[in-house]
Formats: C-alpha cells, structure tokens, sequence
C-alpha cells in the first residue's frame, strides 16, 4: 500500500494544479459557452484536469523510483497518458478535427499494448489493452457533460479497482487516479446550495483519467487472464459504458453524425428533467460503487454464475437507460 502523505500528495497537486488552470483559462477566455449541444447555463473555464495529469505523472515518477523493476511498463504508459493530454490540451484551445485526436489516442493505446507486452509477453493481453485504452478514453470523453460526474465517476472506480486488485502497481496507479480526481472535485462538484462547477475538466482531464483508468484494468488482466476477470472488471464502470455505448448506437442507426457533440446521452437527459447536475453525479457514483460491491460478491462463484449475474446487471442498466431516455 502506499503511504498516505503519497496520496495526499497526489490530491494537492491536482488541487494546486487545478487552481492555476482555472487562472489561466480566464486569463485566456479558455471558455465552454451554453448552447444547444451543451448542459451547463452559464460560460465556464475548462482544462482543470491538467491537474489530475501533473498528478497522476507524479504518482508514475514516484513509484518507478521506489520500484525499478516496474520502469519497463511506467515509461510506456507515462508516455501515452502525457500524448493524450497533450491533444486533450490542444483541443480545449481550438477545436481538432476528431481524427488527429484519434489517431493521437491510437498511438498512447499502442503504447499501452506495448508495456503489457513487456511484462507479460501475452499478446492477446497487449490487444485488449490497446482496446481498454482507446475505448475508455473517448467513453470517458463522451460522459463529460455535466458538473462532476466524469471526475466523481473516476473515483469511485479507481477506488473499486485498488479495492478488488491483488496487483500493487495496479493498486498504486489506480489510489493515485482516485487522489487526483478527488483533488480536482472541489472546483468540479460543489454540493452546497445551487453552486455551479468553477471549471470544467476539458479533453485534457477526460482523456487523461480513461487512459490512467486502463492502465490498471489491464494490469488485472495480466494477473489474472481468466475470462471471468474481463467480465468482473467491467461491471464498476458500467453506467458510463452502458450510457455511452447505447446512445452511440441509437445516434449510429439514426444516421447522425455521431463524433458531434450532443446532449442525447442518459445522463443529460435526467439532468434536464432535475433542473441541476448534482443528483445525477451521485446516482451515477452509486450506480459504480454498487457495480464494484457486486463484484467482490460474485468473485468466487462458478463462472456461469459470473455471466449470469453480469447480464442480469447489464440488463437492469439498459432498461434504466431507456427509460430515462423516453420519459
């Protein structure tokens, strides 16, 4: 386990962080405007999550001092999450294309891929880490629409996941994810009155918290190859995989330009009908939180059990997803 004067290293350097940003985006009128393709009512700074990446960086230097041996698949993934945040960063000053950034994506995904290959020499394990590391990035990219969820949702898996591994560098990267994000949350998520975010992560945070969220996913993989782990795995973040797949698909078949952004996703929705974002946040937090309950459940059951359970989830979820759409 890592020291907790680490982690709350990690916090304060996300709230420093965070802070400057927030600085230096009024001073550059780095600005999301209302409109009919976004939640939120008044214009709010974005690129607070530069905080959580200088974090995060802090935690990868960190552990390859203590842990030499882990370098090999530190150096690859510290890497790939600085070219995420860098074409995140880039994004928030002017809008990109969305293939440069997905090309960018597919290199950090690639470099994933590289460092479990590394450490395990699986290659079956190095494609699905490239998978995690490209669908999460822009899953979490997706779900970052209204005050706090993307970050608070980020907390509460990385905290499932450090819970459930019984990897220690899987463990440290993802106490170091939950640190970071919980020390980005003040300026995110304020839970008094009808306060309104301060600032917004940008593509620099979303981005960056799916790739550091896969880094550890992976690890688990690695440790443990059985199918059921992939299952497990999964469930934690379901609401926002669940909500970002099924709102993709419906945009797909409507013959919508999908890579657009939009206001179509469950989640906002439900914020509109509420008439603020907090409720929504925590319902999806608890939606994660019980996902990683389930999992320490059903763990040791038969693997029949496991699928059972999972699509019993999945189908709650769905069904949860559809209503909240149509109502």
């Amino acid at each position: 386990m890592p020291s907790p004067w680490w982690l709350a290293a990690c916090a304060g350097i996300a709230c420093l962080g965070t802070w400057a940003a927030l600085r230096y985006a009024r001073w550059r009128n780095l600005l999301d405007h209302p409109g009919e393709r976004r939640s939120h009512a008044v214009a709010t700074p974005r690129g607070g999550g530069i905080g959580i990446v200088f974090a995060l960086l802090f935690a990868q230097a960190l552990f390859a001092w203590q842990l030499p041996e882990s370098r090999g698949f530190l150096g690859p993934v510290s890497a790939g999450l600085a070219l995420v945040a860098g074409i995140g960063w880039l994004d928030d000053h002017r809008s990109l294309s969305p293939w440069p950034r997905l090309a960018v994506h597919g290199v950090a995904a690639a470099l994933l891929a590289w460092a479990v290959w590394g450490v395990s020499g699986d290659l079956p394990a190095a494609c699905l880490a490239f998978a995690l590391a490209l669908g999460l990035v822009n899953v979490w990219n997706f779900m970052d629409g209204i005050d706090g969820i993307a970050a608070l949702q980020a907390v509460v898996v990385a905290m499932a996941y450090a819970w459930l591994t019984g990897d220690a560098l899987a463990q440290w990267l993802a106490l170091a994810l939950a640190a970071g994000a919980a020390g980005f949350l003040p300026f995110n998520l304020p839970l008094g009155g009808q306060g309104k975010a301060r600032i917004f992560l940008g593509d620099v945070g979303s981005g960056a918290i799916g790739y550091a969220l896969a880094a550890p996913m992976a690890l688990m993989l690695v440790r443990d190859p059985r199918p059921a782990t992939w299952v497990l795995m999964l469930l934690p973040p379901s609401a926002f995989l669940l909500d970002a797949a099924l709102t993709l698909l419906s945009r797909m078949l409507r013959g919508e330009r999908w890579w657009t952004p939009h206001v179509e996703h469950a989640y906002q929705h439900w914020a509109r009908r509420a008439g603020r974002h907090r409720t929504v946040t925590l319902a999806y937090a608890a939606w994660a939180a019980a996902g990683g309950v389930l999992v320490s459940v059903i763990c040791e059951t038969g693997f029949a059990f496991i699928i059972a359970a999972s699509c019993a989830w999945y189908l709650g979820g769905g069904i949860a997803w559809r209503r909240l759409r149509r109502r």
